[in-house]
């Protein structure tokens, strides 16, 4: 068979796979919906940004949850409604992407910052937004930590303007990671995403199956959703993502479509993490101990080979703690002669990690 046969041949079965999709937009992770699951959650965010609009006192908040708990959405999705229906501004930027206080400042300014400092920075952010300002920052455990003391922090809770934060982590140790002046000034409200039950992840699919396919069998969604909340930390994207699997031909069994989907999932996540943080879950791939100490001992042996500074225990503890939030690790403590120990357990094949780590470090 030539290449325009195979062309030809192939762009037919695709055709015929998908027939069944309307809109494949339903399979964006980042795509929001008109109307997202409201959580319990959700309503207490709800009415502190209200209380804001209303009084211009912040009450600021730190959002954490598991990754495919529906934070990003349902902050996402607040941002659009609020701007519609209160008199608040509403501000969002990522820190995985923007991953220090000055580039946030910037990228919610809208200007290229070079040359300038932070208070001018700071400056200009405080002249454009003058009303009450909501700032989302979205994964602000991923700042550089060269940027350790989050100083965008401590300024937008000193500043004279009403500026409300909420920061979104999958750590659950962001807040210790604030230094005593920030944490102290800013005194942020902890609001904790629940990982999704059965029956939500079953209404996540049903909404996306009645947007964008043509047909589908209720059982297969509620068949999905057990699944992902059974051997999974009801991630709501592995949900989708098996969806996407089945209608698509590429596997009639769902266990089967579960099964690559977290596959693809977990490369997804692994690839997505930072320098350090990759070096700490290559460390424990190869480890031929499980206990964090020995991790510890490893990682920093393979920081030295790159000459590059290893974090301290505490900082590197806490990044094993964003890993167990990201579903890729499982952290026991167990009895080590008379005192505790923590052991660390991979939750997927270490060869993947050993994979992306040679890619990312050995090129």
């Amino acid at each position: 068979m030539d290449i325009a046969s195979y062309l030809a041949q192939s762009r037919a079965q695709l055709g015929q796979q998908t027939k069944e999709i309307k809109d494949f937009s339903v399979f964006d992770f980042h795509a929001v919906p008109e109307q997202p699951v409201l959580r319990t959650e959700a309503k207490a965010l709800i009415d502190e940004m209200l209380r804001f609009d209303l009084s211009g006192v912040p009450n600021h908040q730190a959002i954490v949850g598991s990754r495919g708990s529906g934070k990003t959405l349902t902050v996402k999705y607040l941002q659009r409604v609020l701007r519609e229906n209160t008199n608040l501004e509403v501000l969002y930027a990522n820190c995985r992407h923007h991953n220090t206080s000055f580039k946030v400042l910037a990228h919610l300014v809208g200007v290229q910052a070079r040359g300038m400092s932070m208070t001018e920075v700071f400056d200009r952010f405080c002249r454009r937004f003058q009303k009450r300002t909501v700032v989302l920052l979205d994964e602000i455990d991923l700042m550089s930590p060269k940027d350790r003391r989050r100083e965008i922090l401590y300024l937008l809770s000193r500043a004279s303007q009403p500026f409300m934060v909420i920061m979104l982590s999958n750590s659950p140790h962001v807040m210790k990671e604030l230094d005593a002046a920030t944490r102290s000034s800013l005194q942020p409200v902890p609001v904790h995403f629940k990982n999704y039950n059965a029956q939500q992840i079953h209404e996540i699919l049903r909404e996306r199956a009645e947007r964008g396919l043509r047909r589908w069998r209720e059982a297969d969604l509620a068949e999905i959703a057990a699944l992902t909340t059974k051997l999974s930390n009801a991630d709501a994207r592995l949900a989708i993502k098996t969806l996407q699997y089945s209608v698509t031909g590429r596997g009639k069994d769902l266990r089967a479509c579960f099964e690559r989907a977290r596959r693809d999932l977990v490369v997804d996540v692994i690839s997505d993490l930072s320098d350090g943080t990759l070096s700490i879950l290559g460390a424990a791939a190869d480890s031929p101990s499980d206990f964090a100490r020995s991790i510890y001992e490893r990682y920093c042996k393979f920081n030295r080979r790159r000459h590059e500074k290893p974090f301290s225990y505490v900082h590197f503890h806490s990044n094993l703690s964003y890993l167990q939030s990201a579903g890729l690790v499982a952290l026991v403590s167990t009895k080590q002669e008379r005192t505790f120990a923590t052991r660390v357990l991979l939750a997927f094949d270490p060869a993947v990690a050993r994979e992306i780590s040679a890619l990312r470090f050995d090129s």
